[in-house]
């Protein structure tokens, strides 16, 4: 029997199948990078206590994985 497109779990959740939203509709606010200055969109409001990083350095201020 051919199960595809008849109701796959990630059709029945309404969202992009990742936690059920929808990048296309989310708000965007305007940020500048804390580390390179770069002018980039994050899908939060920043808190001005907090830095800010673009796609560029957020990698390098995350812990490395544990497998």
């Amino acid at each position: 029997m051919d199960r595809r497109g008849s109701g796959s779990f990630q059709g029945n959740r309404g969202g992009s199948g990742r936690g059920g939203f929808n990048r296309e509709n989310r708000e965007m606010h305007n940020a500048t990078c804390a580390d390179c200055g770069k002018e980039t969109q994050v899908p939060f409001a920043p808190d001005p206590d907090r830095p800010v990083y673009c796609r560029d350095c957020l990698p390098a201020h995350r812990p490395p994985k544990r497998y």
